[in-house]
């Protein structure tokens, strides 16, 4: 359906203010690599880091994302793919795996990324990395639950052919949606209906069922907090954080990053859900490391 430029505005805003929400949970999170008990203790503190907070690939893609947003108003997957190609050879030292790098070498030399998303694994990635950069999609697309789902997955696709790494894309998306949203519902009731039969959403039903006042701990104990980089460990935690925790953008990515884990996915995912609810505070958003990209602040 064709939309008004001030419809295509309006859901820009909303994707770059995710954007936003999740560049700074994604160099937040990175500034906590280290020895855990160091880190355990600086995060209990409450001891935010120095600046600058330098982000990593994971939102360098959602940068993409948005760009592909911006440019086309949908999740074109040709145009996308060479987005992400450019911007990893103009910046390849942002952290991406060496599968992610395998697959977007191949892309920038030519190979069709239908192709390319399959040559590291048989079947496709079932990586976190579809879902770390797809929370900008669930803003732009917030008011049409269905097209939010297919636009995500279309988004992970790309890179992630496995349907695992896709249901992990549509989780996030469509929770970024349920935070705009604020309709009533619960994220989980949001979710669920629309993700596909899969490990990722048999965790996602686990956290559905583990209320607010369980410990970050425990949750992350049964659920994973992204220790194998898959979407099944790693969507299903950041989710629970942030409906746990919608109400505090501080907050959520203060409780998310004391679950080590893949910090800076977990804190990038729960960073782009959350700011569309809750923003993130002003003494923050100076301390991460500038986008390439011109985005409405959260």
């Amino acid at each position: 359906m064709k939309v008004t430029s001030k419809e295509h505005a309006e859901r820009l805003a909303r994707a770059e203010r995710s954007l936003g929400g999740l560049s700074i949970g994604d160099a937040f999170g990175e500034r906590f690599f280290g020895p855990p008990g160091t880190m355990s203790a600086r995060i209990a503190a409450r001891e935010l880091p120095e600046g600058p907070w330098r982000w990593t690939d994971d939102t360098a893609m959602a940068v993409g994302i948005c760009e592909v947003l911006r440019e086309r108003g949908a999740i074109e997957q040709d145009r996308l793919a060479e987005v992400f190609a450019r911007r990893f050879y103009e910046d390849r030292w942002r952290g991406y795996g060496p599968k992610a790098q395998e697959i977007l070498e191949l892309i920038y030399e030519g190979t069709r990324w239908q192709v390319a998303a399959r040559r590291p694994y048989r079947d496709g990635s079932k990586g976190n990395g579809g879902a770390m950069r797809a929370a900008p999609i669930g803003g732009y697309f917030a008011d049409d639950l269905e097209r939010v789902a297919a636009e995500a997955r279309a988004s992970a696709e790309v890179t992630h052919a496995h349907p695992e790494g896709q249901a992990g894309a549509v989780a996030v998306a469509l929770a970024a949606a349920w935070a705009h949203r604020d309709d009533g519902t619960t994220l989980f009731d949001t979710v669920l209906p629309r993700l596909a039969p899969s490990e990722t959403r048999a965790r996602v039903e686990q956290a559905a069922a583990m209320p607010p006042t369980v410990a970050v701990w425990q949750v992350a104990t049964r659920l994973g907090a992204g220790e194998n980089v898959l979407a099944e460990d790693t969507v299903p935690f950041a989710l629970w954080c942030a409906s746990a925790f919608i109400a505090s953008y501080e907050e959520a990515l203060w409780q998310t990053v004391s679950a080590l884990g893949d910090r800076d996915t977990t804190c990038a995912i729960v960073g782009g859900i959350v700011a569309l609810r809750s923003a993130p505070p002003s003494r923050w958003i100076p301390l991460r490391e500038a986008l390439p990209y011109s985005t409405v602040e959260p």
